[in-house]
């Protein structure tokens, strides 16, 4: 590294080379830290990884509402919980609400991934908005099973995190027979009118064992206890899951691409720090901390389900940046699921 003071010569030469000098103390621990992280490594990509089919559904939902209606198109919530795919969305004319009463009356609304509760359903229709539903439909299964349970007269213990707008759509199915459990202790505090006649139901992006765990307390607690129909945890969460476990078990370290507020991605970490592998979630490769990859040969790399395909690439290039970087895959097992889109964005 090196400053060039171009003060000439007379006075300021002096000056500008005491300036140079300032500069090159600031930038050399940012260059030792560097240097020290400089090395060959091998990067182990999760397979699968990125984009499942409920997301890619979703966005193509929004992309299809602004081609064929115009912008904007408002979208209550994130679409999917990935900064990346709101920004882009956003620039092309897609505007994201946290409720529908900032949408103007009579406007096409998308609702998300995530799903909405029937009270936000009859508010959008009191509203006369048109709308077009983009929740998953492996999240509109959990919501039926919610209304079966319900109608039969179950307490439903839905199994998920508070606040998580999947969550708040499913208890809204049945707010009257639905009770949210996180944890064990939540299972050990539940009350049901009649403890014969308990279901539960799971977010579908839970981190696979941490839900067997309060599934099984709960069958502990109500042996007669009713399931799903089928896995409520969806097959992308189940598969990537399984896939970051076996990067984890040969990697140094594990960088998962995905949002801070997307839970599958927020598991796909948790997962990798189970396995006894240090994991960090980024949006991207300027999130990647060069303190991170001291000592580091091998990193395994994944994204959640509503992380760009394209952040890996990224991600690889910022590592080949510090060095070269053989790329191998470790695939558990591939998808082939396709969900249809709603007829009103069929061309």
């Amino acid at each position: 590294i090196r400053a060039v003071s171009d003060a000439g010569f007379g006075p300021g030469m002096v000056s500008g080379g005491l300036a140079g000098l300032r500069s090159l103390r600031l930038a050399a621990p940012v260059a030792e830290q560097w240097a020290a992280v400089c090395r060959e490594r091998a990067v182990l990509l999760a397979g699968p990884r990125s984009f499942c089919a409920g997301v890619e559904r979703a966005i193509e939902i929004v992309e299809r509402a602004l081609e064929l209606r115009g912008a904007p198109v408002y979208v209550r919530k994130q679409i999917v919980h990935n900064t990346r795919v709101v920004s882009d969305l956003e620039q092309r004319g897609a505007v994201f609400v946290d409720e529908l009463d900032e949408v103007p009356d009579g406007a096409t609304v998308v609702f998300s991934a995530h799903g909405v509760s029937p009270a936000v359903r009859s508010d959008a229709s009191d509203r006369g908005l048109s709308v077009i539903d983009a929740t998953c439909p492996l999240v509109s299964k959990v919501h039926a099973e919610a209304r079966r349970f319900a109608r039969e007269g179950f307490t439903v213990a839905l199994i998920g995190h508070a606040g998580h707008e999947e969550v708040e759509g499913t208890l809204g199915e049945a707010p009257e027979s639905t009770v949210l459990v996180e944890t064990a202790a939540d299972v050990a505090a539940l009350s049901p009118a009649d403890p014969s006649k308990v279901a539960y139901l799971m977010q579908t992006t839970l981190a696979v064992d941490e839900a067997t765990d309060v599934a099984g307390a709960l069958r502990e607690r109500f042996p007669s206890m009713r399931a799903p129909g089928s896995d409520d945890i969806c097959y992308a969460t189940t598969n990537r899951q399984a896939a970051v476990r076996a990067v984890a078990e040969e990697a140094d370290l594990v960088l998962v691409a995905g949002s801070k507020n997307s839970s599958n991605s927020v598991r796909l970490v948790e997962r990798s720090e189970r396995a006894g592998t240090p994991a960090y979630l980024i949006d991207g490769a300027t999130d990647i901390q060069l303190s991170w990859l001291s000592g580091v040969s091998v990193v395994g790399l994944t994204a959640g389900a509503s992380a760009p395909p394209a952040v890996v690439s990224e991600i690889i290039t910022a590592l080949s940046g510090l060095g070269t970087v053989t790329v191998t895959e470790r695939v558990t097992t591939t998808e082939s699921v396709q969900f249809g889109l709603p007829r009103e964005v069929r061309r």
